[in-house]
């Protein structure tokens, strides 16, 4: 009874979800944005319901990556939304973590539009990077292979994208005929050509609050947290080092990926583990995976929300701010100073 089990754990969360989320609508009077108490709740100020809270996602992230069996009836509880696409196809751990993905995004989204309903930015900016996260990271990648086509989400660009190199990613996009050759050619204009002509224009944060699921789900599920961010000057030293030095490493992980992947198409029978400098480029691509891709950007990045705040991995690891930030430091019409 896979319908009645989604209905009871994600169907009852969801409507559970929506009418704490609408009362406040009610009981909020009139607009404007109200933090009243925020530091005196158990929830919002590192009390036992946020500790409550970290706990549970930081598990819920080690178990999605690294012990995946561990959630089977979970996963299994998503198959009637999965059928939706693919009657024959079971939910896999990266549909329910999509499906979750999603539905916290549009659940918090109601709740970000009613906070700041006197705000017609927000509100169209929350509408916006939702449909962004829905249609493009989720109903996109699950309706193209549909059509034998290659899965992929338009909106992910270098060096958030890192495994856009990856010798099995471009030797499937080259294969994939004229549209995953031009999913290749738009993976490489969207990174060097598209995000610093659209920096220059209107600032870094257009793709980090309007586009990126990574930031949409920060100002949506860590709203309630904002103000748990550090704001101290030591804070924004390390974040600077921090996240300049991922971008570093991610770039050092492209050379070596992009050497690998080079050689594996030129000589498809040749071993993985290909040299570089010494160093295996399989293991550097690996390692980065492994502390960037998993760790920070997701065990981190999002379990860290209910002690650290909303930002942790955008301020602090997000390779693509980095980038986003060195042109609009050096070209573009806006620029975020501090005094």
């Amino acid at each position: 009874h896979k319908s009645l089990l989604f209905f009871l754990t994600f169907g009852l969360g969801i409507i559970g979800s929506l009418m704490f989320v609408l009362a406040e609508l009610k009981l909020g009077g009139s607009a404007g944005i109200k933090n009243n108490g925020v530091y005196h709740s158990a929830a919002t100020n590192r009390g036992w319901i946020g500790i409550s809270a970290f706990v549970f996602l930081v598990s819920f992230y080690i178990l999605l990556y690294y012990f995946p069996f561990a959630l089977t009836n979970v996963i299994g509880a998503v198959d009637p939304i999965k059928h939706l696409f693919n009657p024959d196809d079971s939910a896999s751990q990266w549909f329910l973590y999509g499906f979750m993905y999603c539905t916290v995004m549009v659940v918090m989204g109601v709740r970000m539009i009613i906070k700041y309903r006197h705000n017609n930015y927000q509100i169209v900016r929350t509408i916006v990077v939702v449909f962004f996260q829905v249609i493009f990271a989720f109903l996109l990648v699950e309706i193209l292979p549909l059509f034998d086509l290659p899965a992929r989400d338009l909106k992910n660009a270098w060096p958030l994208d890192y495994t856009f190199l990856f010798e099995w990613n471009v030797s499937e996009l080259l294969d994939s005929g004229h549209f995953g050759k031009f999913l290749f050619v738009w993976g490489i204009v969207l990174s060097l050509v598209v995000i610093p002509v659209m920096v220059y224009f209107y600032g870094k944060r257009w793709y980090c609050s309007w586009v990126c699921g990574c930031g949409g789900l920060a100002e949506t599920l860590g709203d309630p947290y904002r103000q748990l961010s550090n704001k101290k000057l030591w804070a924004w030293k390390l974040e600077r080092w921090m996240i300049h030095g991922v971008l570093v490493f991610a770039i050092i992980m492209t050379v070596f990926t992009g050497y690998l992947t080079y050689n594996v198409i030129q000589n498809p029978t040749m071993e993985s583990k290909e040299y570089l400098f010494g160093f295996s480029a399989y293991d550097v691509r690996e390692l980065y995976g492994f502390l960037i891709g998993s760790i920070f950007a997701g065990v981190i990045g999002t379990g860290f929300y209910p002690i650290f705040g909303n930002r942790t991995w955008c301020r602090f690891g997000c390779p693509l701010a980095a980038y986003m930030g060195l042109v609009q430091r050096f070209k573009s019409r806006f620029r975020i100073t501090t005094n």
